[in-house]
């Protein structure tokens, strides 16, 4: 009996050894034929030393094969497997470089089928990198960036259905960490930062599981802000029974637009059968993925959707309601500033200067009182113009001066002569 229990042991341990790591991990992209070519023996050692492990050494044998031959067959899958060698050995280096590799792969054999799968190794790399919805979204952002790309170049690639769920999954991380703005203003009575929020997630982000929470809390905001905006709040009550009829705050909807006396609308029936398919594949988090949630890094996303289609377009700016908007679309000032390529070398000699044209913009808004300031200029204008017809004044100029120097001439011989009269007086004072 203890023997077999010691056997039962060992056999035990030895399938943990293997799971943990010990077993040999079979290359995804291998090329099964049998020749004793140089290039494909060389790809070959460089496959069973990314089976192994040996990364670097694979990616020697790798590059000695496309430097080597340049022709070969097996260049792109060289190519591809230094990706995968980056790939595998993981870490934030190995990942980045891997992400390069595969963009490389991608822009030399964008026709290859191999493009695709590594269009979806790209998106893989971020989505698993993804923190949760209170943490930086960098990661969610540049996953969700990727999967689109995918099932937007690639839509016939078999990988396209995986990646619509990612990107459900990436959308419902990024309305959550929206969600969590908007309830924050919610409760601090920030009606109008709420509201904003609010519809801006519903309008990108439909498929978010809380998102008739998000539009009944933004009529709750527009309730707040008083009868003004009673015509908002309707438009998010009417919504939130239409798109999400199966909500259990659809009936508190209805009560509250019947209340404001405004129309109940019905039921969209493809939103009635894409809860009622979201409520049949739910999946419920057990209790030790609950206990170890807040250890987790990465998001929970088992209440994202899991049909629909998600938001291909990117997010649009929202102005609050209580900014008021502008009288004139056309903001003041120059609107009309392009950049264009110089073709005319000549326009800086024959063209005025900009600085000395007034703008139209300033012509157009002066007021009658600056026209009557803005006459006087224009009546002392013939002043200017005649100041060519005297130009010949200057001329004069050189003979006053040799006047003026004549003058000086004479006023310095008066004072030698007075000076020489003097010194001749003293000099008879001092004899006598």
């Amino acid at each position: 009996m203890r023997h077999t229990t010691k056997i039962a042991a060992a056999i035990l341990l030895a399938a943990l050894l293997v799971s943990c790591g010990f077993k040999r991990k079979k290359y995804d992209n291998p090329i099964t034929k049998n020749t004793q070519q140089p290039d494909k023996v060389l790809f070959d050692k460089a496959v069973n030393d990314i089976e192994h492990g040996r990364y670097e050494t694979a990616r020697l044998t790798l590059n000695t094969l496309i430097n080597t031959y340049d022709t070969s067959e097996y260049l792109a899958k060289a190519k591809l497997a230094i990706a995968d060698s980056w790939y595998r050995e993981g870490g934030a280096h190995g990942l980045a470089q891997a992400e390069a590799e595969y963009k490389d792969f991608i822009l030399f054999y964008p026709t290859m089928e191999e493009a695709a799968e590594s269009q979806d190794r790209i998106c893989e790399i971020h989505y698993n990198q993804m923190d949760k919805e209170d943490r930086d979204s960098n990661n969610a952002l540049r996953a969700e960036q990727e999967c689109k790309t995918l099932i937007t170049q690639f839509p016939n690639s078999k990988f396209v259905p995986d990646a619509l769920q990612k990107l459900r999954n990436i959308q419902e991380v990024l309305a959550g960490a929206e969600f969590a703005a908007g309830h924050f203003y919610y409760l601090k009575g920030s009606n109008a930062a709420a509201a904003n929020r609010y519809e801006g997630l519903v309008e990108q982000y439909p498929l978010y599981s809380k998102a008739d929470l998000a539009l009944w809390e933004e009529a709750g905001s527009y309730a707040r802000m008083g009868p003004h905006y009673r015509p908002r709040e309707g438009e998010a009550l009417q919504r939130l029974v239409r798109d999400y009829p199966l909500s259990p705050l659809a009936d508190q909807a209805k009560k509250r637009l019947k209340e404001l006396e405004l129309a109940v609308p019905e039921a969209d029936p493809k939103a009635v059968a894409r809860m009622k398919y979201e409520q049949e594949n739910h999946t419920k988090a057990g209790m030790m993925h609950r206990a170890l949630e807040p250890f987790r890094r990465s998001p929970d996303v088992g209440s994202a959707a899991k049909s629909g289609q998600p938001t291909m377009t990117n997010p649009r700016q929202l102005i609050p309601v209580v900014v008021p908007a502008a009288a004139n679309q056309q903001t003041a000032g120059v609107t009309d500033v392009t950049v264009a390529p110089v073709t005319d070398p000549t326009a800086l000699d024959t063209k005025p200067d900009a600085r000395t044209v007034p703008s139209a913009a300033n012509s157009s808004a002066a007021t009658p009182g600056s026209t009557t300031t803005s006459d006087k200029p224009a009546a002392s204008t013939p002043a200017k113009d005649s100041a060519p017809a005297a130009a010949p004044a200057p001329a004069a100029q050189p003979d006053s001066a040799a006047k003026d120097k004549k003058t000086d001439k004479k006023n310095k011989k008066k004072k030698k002569t007075g000076n020489s009269g003097d010194s001749s007086k003293s000099t008879s004072s001092s004899d006598k």
